[in-house]
């Protein structure tokens, strides 16, 4: 009996799920101590039973790993505070994207800040005009191809004669990825604040 012959509800075989998964079966049997929350049964001979949650949660674990590149400590801090029941949606197609963290979620701070000036701004300030000729180092890094500002790399390039006074918006495999970013550098905050 294939697993196309089985009904949703069956419980699988190792072998059934690394191949559904394609993944080698000792990557399940590592993930089963790294992940407490997978519990697959065990009958006589060692032989693993796999319910359908337990499928489902380590395709979630699968996609957090190999499609978005968490690590095994990331995944598990997720599976903390989301829960297998989130992990077991995020792999599908129409899954809500990851939150970075229910406390960035739930209270959102407001920080007033006085306007900080432009790098044009403070370039103009600070160099007199007519002083540099039009080819200085500025205008030779901005238009060098390795040094994009951070969010340069989220605008789409100008090209000749194309409007862009049209904002585009971010597909959804750029707002995962943002997200992701943002979740690995909270992470990295705190703990640079527990080592404080």
């Amino acid at each position: 009996m294939t697993n196309q012959d089985k009904s949703p509800d069956a419980f699988r075989t190792i072998s059934e799920v690394a191949d559904d998964l394609d993944l080698p079966q000792h990557v399940l049997r590592f993930w089963e101590t790294r992940f407490t929350q997978i519990k697959p049964l065990k009958r006589g001979g060692g032989r693993r039973y796999y319910r359908p949650d337990d499928v489902e949660l380590l395709r979630g674990i699968r996609h957090l790993l190999y499609g978005e590149g968490y690590t095994i400590k990331g995944v598990q801090r997720i599976l903390k505070e989301q829960g297998p029941r989130f992990v077991m949606q995020i792999w599908r197609e129409d899954a809500l994207p990851v939150p970075a963290t229910q406390q960035a979620v739930s209270k959102p701070r407001v920080v007033e800040t006085p306007p900080v000036p432009q790098a044009d701004e403070v370039a103009q300030e600070a160099t007199p005009r007519d002083v540099l000729p039009e080819t200085s180092a500025r205008k030779t890094a901005e238009k060098a191809p390795g040094s994009m500002r951070f969010m340069d790399r989220f605008r789409p390039e100008k090209e000749a004669g194309q409007a862009t006074d049209v904002p585009e918006a971010m597909s959804k495999d750029d707002v995962r990825r943002l997200q992701s970013t943002l979740f690995e550098l909270l992470e990295c905050k705190r703990i640079l604040d527990q080592a404080r």
